[in-house]
């Protein structure tokens, strides 16, 4: 009986216990949790910010100046003009390769890039493309800060970007925007239609500067602002050479001094079909690139190659449009010899064409 009474109390002290425990444990996450509720009402939501990728981004990004002299035209007594004037340029590499635009660089008697640590530095120009509107500058200095890069990155229409340079020699800047069009990435491009477009506001000083995505990944090189028409107003349109293409170019001109394009000597458009009838809209399919124009002394001429013969393969490449095709060739090593399939008057025959070399850019 006395055993039976001691289990019995010591059955209810324990019931107690962990009564008082859970009581105790309760009130104070009820606390916790009315807490929490109140401070949440309270908070204010996190701030959005891009301050992360312009510090990655931000110290590539250098002021070009440049100095340029010529004679006065109006003056009888050889008076000399010197012509300063600004813009941006990309850290690519390390080792000293910068890049800026043509534009900024051409005819500069001299090149200073400042950097953002305070450092002035003469630059030397290695080459430049008018048709990407590109130039490669180095200056003499090591572990310098690169602009992160992604090879493989493929910006999309709709991303946010940031424009960083210097405007008006205001100082570093950053505007933003997003991508509002892209082209084609190709050697062939000559025109802006072709390059990447956004509505981050470019002015004068941020030619050549960068553009980057809200990780502060290159994207592209910054080149105008589209031009004014008469009686039009025009706002939020601005251009940058996409970022493959400027590595491509840049690369050539390190290795030549020049960007060496191939050349066929011939203009087409696009067709829908075998009889040659032209496609009017891209929703239309492609059948292949129609010959308009040979040059007769260019080296699809001496190939065999004629007006009115419809492109549909190239080194082994189905052709998708012409702006693929005027790349292909564009990209294609001078003196190399490439099979081109062609279809004339409803007979397919392949043609083997060398590849010649472009002359007519800079």
């Amino acid at each position: 009986m006395a055993k039976q009474l001691i289990f019995i109390i010591k059955s209810i002290a324990y019931g107690l216990a962990l009564a008082l425990l859970w009581l105790l444990f309760f009130q104070q996450n009820s606390q916790l949790q009315l807490s929490q509720l109140f401070s949440n009402h309270d908070a204010e939501p996190a701030a959005i910010s891009y301050a992360r990728a312009v510090r990655a981004a931000a110290p590539s990004v250098v002021n070009v100046y440049t100095v340029s002299t010529q004679q006065d035209p109006r003056s009888y007594q050889r008076r000399i003009i010197q012509n300063q004037s600004l813009g941006s340029g990309v850290i690519m590499r390390s080792d000293g390769y910068i890049l800026t635009n043509y534009h900024v660089v051409n005819g500069a008697d001299q090149i200073v890039v400042a950097l953002q640590d305070g450092r002035q530095l003469e630059a030397i120009l290695i080459g430049q493309d008018r048709m990407t509107d590109l130039a490669v500058l180095y200056v003499q200095a090591t572990d310098l800060p690169v602009i992160p890069q992604q090879p493989n990155l493929e910006a999309q229409v709709g991303d946010l970007v940031l424009a960083i340079g210097n405007p008006l020699n205001l100082g570093q800047s950053i505007t933003q925007g997003i991508i509002s069009a892209t082209g084609r990435a190709g050697l062939s491009t000559n025109t802006y239609t072709d390059f990447m477009q956004m509505d981050a506001a470019i002015n004068a000083g941020n030619s050549g500067g960068a553009l980057v995505n809200s990780n502060g990944v290159l994207v592209g090189i910054n080149t105008a602002a589209f031009q004014r028409q008469r009686n039009l107003e025009v706002q939020g349109i601005f251009f940058a050479v996409p970022y493959k293409l400027a590595h491509t170019v840049m690369e050539k001109l390190i290795k030549h001094g020049r960007v060496v394009r191939g050349y066929l000597g011939l203009s087409g458009e696009p067709v829908i079909n075998s009889a040659g009838e032209r496609q009017v809209s891209t929703a239309q399919h492609f059948y292949g690139m129609k010959i308009t124009e040979v040059d007769a002394f260019g080296p699809a001429a001496v190939s065999g190659l004629q007006a009115d013969d419809i492109l549909l393969e190239m080194a082994g490449v189905t052709l998708t449009s012409v702006g693929q095709a005027l790349d292909l060739v564009a990209e294609a090593a001078p003196d190399t010899q490439v099979q081109i399939l062609i279809e004339r008057r409803g007979e397919r025959m392949m043609i083997p064409t060398r590849i010649g070399v472009r002359t007519d850019t800079d």
